[in-house]
Order: C-alpha cells, then sequence, then structure tokens
C-alpha cells in the first residue's frame, strides 16, 4: 500500500476540493486553467529533472507506482506539478467568490425568499 501514498495523497487534495467546483466555475474553463497551471509545471518538470539527474533530489521508490517519465520524473511528481496548483486554482475563485456567494444567500430570518 506504500506505494500508492503518494497518488492517494494527490487524490485526498482533489477529493477536499471538488466542492469547490459549483461556486469556483474552475473546471468550466480549462483553457483558462491550463494557461494557469501549465508554465509554471513545465518549469518545476525541468526543474525537477535538473536536480534528479544531479542527483540533488530523490524520490523513495516504496511511495511511487513505478512509472517513470522522461528524464527520470515520477509520474507522481508530474501528477503533484499539475493537481496541486489546480486545487489552489480552485480553492482561490472559491474565496474569490463567497462574498457574492454569501450575498445571494438568503438570511436565516427571511423565510421564503
Amino acid at each position: 500500500m506504500d506505494h500508492l501514498r503518494y497518488l492517494l495523497l494527490l487524490a485526498g487534495c482533489l477529493a477536499v476540493t471538488l466542492p469547490l467546483e459549483p461556486s469556483a466555475r474552475v473546471y468550466r474553463r480549462p483553457t483558462r486553467l491550463a494557461r494557469a497551471v501549465l508554465p509554471v509545471a513545465v518549469v518545476f518538470l525541468a526543474w525537477d529533472a535538473v536536480a534528479i539527474a544531479a542527483r540533488v533530489w530523490w524520490y523513495d521508490p516504496r511511495y511511487l507506482v513505478g512509472v517513470t517519465l522522461p528524464l527520470s520524473v515520477p509520474l507522481e511528481e508530474a501528477l503533484f506539478f499539475l493537481i496541486v496548483p489546480v486545487c489552489a486554482v480552485l480553492t482561490l475563485e472559491a474565496v474569490r467568490r463567497l462574498p457574492s456567494v454569501l450575498r445571494r444567500a438568503p438570511h436565516p430570518s427571511e423565510p421564503g425568499r
């Protein structure tokens, strides 16, 4: 089960932030999301690949499923650079929309509104 730990952590991040989607509407704008996440992911993936090649950075195989992408980057690490920023964007957009959501919500003392 240890080999799934990293993937389960990433799945947990998605699961925790998924309920934010109805108000954040991030997944409904995939092009905008890609423009926000992909450039940064590419930079960090390259940085990771350089650190791995220089033996400055490594991953414990116990916590990996064993799929390695080009440049020796584990699958989980590549997914990390996509999933965590997506979760961050979801959270940011949900918080940014919170004032308008709260304005539309009926006050408990106003039945039938």
